[in-house]
């Protein structure tokens, strides 16, 4: 069976498909594509607990809860279950480099990805990212580099990354897990099975991360823009990151390093770190760090006009993201936030809106919380759509302001992703 018929869980089904597998498929939604779905038997709606007789394996979505009616039910029949990256793990044959945390997961993937590729290594890019694990196996690798969500570690088993980043971990996601302990734990299930021979790469800036040092078995590299460390680790000097792991130690230069912020810095450490665990050598790394570019919708350069900067950071779904987007741009800022809540705390962004903020515009569902919790902090304008925040900015707005789109909520209240939600945005600031 196959829970959640979603980007990963028809890749899952199709790559069981192919395999010989008779499939059940289940979504609760009623209007998924059947033209999309391998042959199977499709059940759609509200579950029955009776559709898992006779299942073997349920393979399950990120997307869907841990305490969904058919995992519950699965579990307590003692039918395994895992999800669409435990399954690909079991079939690939090339070492698997797997990045975690918080925010900066996709950066830090590509970036890795770009590095390796750039050592003249054939490298697949994917997971959370985008392309889901499945399609890499069969493909002729040398290596597979893959963003892992905490939604995707929870129904692992034995996926054991050669080398495990875990980049930070800040509210976020409080609708699914209990609390910070709650995520926090399954994030770390990255290194679960990993043994002496393997890397974890870990911030040592963030005592939530760090603390992990003295709890895995694989070897540890720290990457911090702080000095204070000792052991393997790597570190910001002096326009370069100096190096110590393993055998190798060294210097990598940012002469051509372009990405802004103090984050993108730690990303760079943490993606220069695995590369060199996995064998890149740095020539390669300076190659990929010099041509590396944004991705889209973070923190990406939209236009400037009358003097006015447009920055879209539709992918700060979080607290953390937005303290660090705010910490990236020029001051005074107009920042565009709101959505749909995801049950964190907005106290973390009362200071830097202090600094730096001087109108908070504030849209969608979770805009009379965020006004309840940052009002005292900055000025805050209630408005319903992103259209009428992105006009109301453009009338307040002096030269020299930045206008920063960075919600610090998920867009399901007015768009189907950040994405989308960015691409309005883009779209609404090149027609002013």
């Amino acid at each position: 069976m196959v829970v959640g018929l979603g980007t990963s869980g028809i890749a899952a089904a199709r790559f069981l498909a192919a395999r010989g597998a008779r499939l059940i498929l289940t979504d609760r939604r009623a209007d998924i594509d059947r033209a999309a779905l391998p042959a199977g038997e499709v059940r759609l709606g509200i579950e029955d607990a009776g559709w898992l007789d006779g299942v073997e394996l349920v393979v399950t979505s990120p997307g869907v809860a841990r305490d969904a009616i058919l995992l519950r039910e699965a579990v307590a029949r003692a039918i395994p279950v895992i999800g669409e990256v435990e399954l690909a793990a079991r079939f690939i044959k090339a070492p698997i480099a797997a990045v975690t945390g918080t925010n900066g997961k996709s950066t830090v993937t590509v970036m890795l990805g770009e590095m390796i590729r750039a050592a003249g290594r054939g490298v697949f890019v994917g997971g959370n990212l985008g392309t889901p694990l499945t399609d890499a196996v069969g493909g002729e690798y040398d290596a597979i580099v893959a963003e892992i969500s905490s939604f995707q570690l929870e129904w692992i088993e034995s996926f054991r990354p050669r080398v495990g980043i875990h980049l930070n971990l800040t509210d976020d996601h409080f609708d699914r897990y209990r609390d910070l302990e709650d995520y926090g734990r399954a994030k770390a299930r990255m290194f679960e099975n990993q043994g002496s021979g393997d890397w974890a790469i870990l911030n040592r800036d963030d005592p939530n991360v760090w603390k992990l040092a003295s709890q895995v078995r694989s070897r540890v590299v720290s990457f911090g823009l702080g000095r204070n460390f000792s052991g393997d680790a790597i570190a910001p000097a002096d326009g370069a990151l100096e190096f110590e792991i393993g055998k190798s130690r060294g210097r990598i230069s940012l002469k051509e390093f372009r990405l802004a912020g103090r984050h993108n810095l730690a990303n760079a450490m943490a993606a220069a770190a695995a590369a060199i665990a996995m064998g890149a050598g740095v020539d390669a790394i300076e190659r990929a760090l010099a041509s590396f570019k944004p991705l889209a919708h973070r923190i990406e350069f939209v236009r400037e006009k009358d003097g006015i900067t447009w920055i879209d950071d539709s992918k700060g779904t979080n607290v953390g993201a937005v303290v660090e987007a705010l910490e990236a741009v020029d001051a005074p800022v107009i920042l565009i936030a709101g959505g749909v809540d995801k049950g964190g705390d907005y106290a973390p962004l009362i200071e830097p809106l202090r600094r730096k903020v001087r109108r908070a515009i504030l849209i969608g569902a979770a805009r009379e919380r965020m006004a309840a919790a940052l009002g005292g902090a900055v000025d805050v304008e209630l408005v319903s759509t992103l259209g009428e925040a992105v006009e109301r900015a453009a009338r307040i707005g002096r030269r020299g302001d930045t206008v920063l789109l960075s919600p610090a909520c998920s867009s399901f209240d007015q768009f189907r992703s950040y994405a989308e939600r960015g691409n309005v945005f883009k779209e609404l600031v090149r027609a002013l």
